[in-house]
């Protein structure tokens, strides 16, 4: 799906993630509510006598989770999921900034330099990544009882069911974090946010200008601009 170029862009928006970003959002998301749902239903006592079917639910976790990393590995094809996880993989002293205030709930947005992603965000992709792959492994290890001894097994199950718990907890926080920046939720909804938005909030990121269509290159291409450091 081609990007929308600015000239077809709302006045006073820029464009924050493309369609295959979004839909590798979506998909990961959608999954990870259904490992959710299903594990609730399979510890909390009150909601497997409500559902039951105990063994179909164990199934759908089961899929779900083997699932989980399929929209991350699509979304390697896109050139903008890759260059995005270049900007969360990169530290910098902005951030060191930004979580030294965060920890000082010193909420002056001077005090807070951000990027396309803030330190948040970053601190956040990198624990939810590493934290389903420890989901995975340990789910493979219970699914899979001959893969392993008992021992680690017993071992498997515990580190599963705390961290589960763990990622359900902060995945609330996720979500309503979420859903106190409206502007936020719309740029991953529609793909563009407001730039009174960016500027504010993400005052070091420097939006790539869209790819001129095939009419106005030749313009665009005379006008060259510069390009700031975080940049997608």
């Amino acid at each position: 799906m081609t990007p929308r170029p600015d000239a077809q862009a709302p006045d006073g928006e820029v464009r924050r993630f493309t369609p295959g970003e979004r839909w590798v959002h979506r998909g990961t998301a959608a999954l990870m509510g259904v490992c959710v749902v299903t594990a609730a239903c399979l510890y909390i006592p009150q909601l497997a006598v409500l559902v039951g079917r105990r063994d179909l639910v164990v199934r759908v976790h089961e899929y779900a989770g083997l699932a989980l990393p399929a929209p991350f590995l699509l979304g390697l094809a896109s050139r903008a999921f890759r260059a995005d996880l270049r900007l969360l993989d990169r530290f910098g002293p902005h951030d060191k900034l930004w979580l030294r205030a965060a920890l000082r709930r010193d909420r002056r947005r001077a005090v807070r330099p951000a990027g396309k992603f803030n330190a948040g965000q970053k601190v956040w992709a990198s624990w939810i990544a590493g934290a389903a792959l420890v989901m995975l492994g340990t789910g493979l290890l219970m699914w899979f009882t001959h893969l392993a001894p008992l021992r680690w097994r017993i071992s498997a199950t515990f580190v599963h069911d705390w961290l589960a718990l763990t990622v359900g907890i902060v995945l609330a926080g996720h979500i309503g974090m979420a859903y106190n920046d409206p502007e936020a939720r719309r740029g991953m909804r529609t793909g563009f946010v407001s730039r009174v938005w960016a500027d504010s909030e993400h005052p070091l990121w420097r939006p790539r200008p869209e790819a001129p269509t095939p009419a106005a290159r030749p313009h665009a291409d005379a006008a060259g601009g510069p390009r700031g450091d975080d940049q997608t």
